[in-house]
């Protein structure tokens, strides 16, 4: 699979988030999906402290790193031939610092180390000085080997640019063929400059797939009534024709609109069964 830079790091252009999906199935189909993304050449993985999925899980918070943790020994995979990245919530903040948060997190997986790092948008009052030395001293540390940021804003990225001794050098956000502009916006251009976009929310919540068309479940279940839906959901349909006639599917069109656009490093995409990883590779080979 194609490489492309996350700052200092090389990292495939499909990427393999967590979030809790693996919570939610058996530790054998986790397994799979982590060997499935192994064998098509995936070379960055993503996990991140999340409430649990269950009221009966042993951690009210943190339980998706454990579970992460836990499948990735079992898969076998060499930690040197993967980059995984983690996130920062500033949730604790300030009783918690982020190193105590970053190190709880490795405790949690069982890791020894993340290559990557991103901060949420931190609490309105902490200056965008204190989060960058915060951050950035991670890197300095050598704790991580380079930090970005998710869902910030342009003015926050351009003031975080500005005054890092060790900038960010990636933003993740969403982006997709209905929405575009957090990416595409030219304050947002102007804010990032050289910094790599790893796009998320490519499938629209699985609108652009089609499947809602036929029935298919998913995170819009029950909310395709909502006017903020209803451009996805027309575009799936001329999604469906365009698959057809490429004999392809919605699904592959819309990663490969992500993974072709300017500046984006990666394409972050979940999976729940290793079908669902060969689907998306085979969305690159188009």
């Amino acid at each position: 699979m194609e490489q492309r830079a996350l700052g200092p790091l090389p990292v495939s252009v499909l990427s393999l988030g967590s979030w809790q999906t693996y919570e939610r199935i058996p530790r054998a189909d986790g397994v799979a999906v982590l060997d499935a993304a192994r064998d098509v050449g995936i070379t960055l993985l993503e996990v991140a402290r999340y409430n649990a999925a269950s009221p009966d899980a042993p951690l009210a918070t943190g339980y998706s790193e454990v579970v992460f943790g836990e499948i990735f020994r079992t898969s076998g995979w060499p930690r040197d031939e993967v980059a995984i990245a983690n996130k920062l919530w500033w949730e604790f903040w300030p009783e918690q610092s982020v190193t105590q948060e970053l190190e709880a997190s490795l405790q949690r997986t069982g890791l020894d180390h993340f290559d990557f790092i991103y901060s949420d948008p931190p609490p309105a009052e902490l200056a965008i000085e204190e989060v960058c030395e915060a951050v950035g001293g991670l890197v300095t540390a050598g704790k991580v080997k380079g930090w970005g940021v998710v869902n910030w804003p342009a003015e926050r990225i351009a003031e975080a640019r500005a005054v890092a001794t060790v900038p960010p050098v990636a933003a993740q956000l969403p982006y997709n063929l209905i929405f575009r502009g957090m990416v595409e916006a030219p304050e947002m251009v102007e804010a990032m400059g050289p910094m790599g976009v790893v796009a998320s929310a490519v499938l629209a919540g699985g609108a652009l797939t089609g499947k809602y068309a036929d029935g298919g479940f998913g995170r819009l279940s029950g909310r395709l009534d909502d006017p903020r839906f209803a451009a996805a959901l027309a575009e799936a349909e001329q999604l469906r024709e365009r698959a057809a006639e490429l004999g392809t599917t919605p699904a592959a069109l819309a990663i490969r609109f992500a993974a072709e656009a300017p500046r984006v490093a990666t394409v972050l995409l979940g999976a729940t069964s290793p079908e669902q990883v060969r689907e998306n590779a085979r969305a690159i080979a188009l």
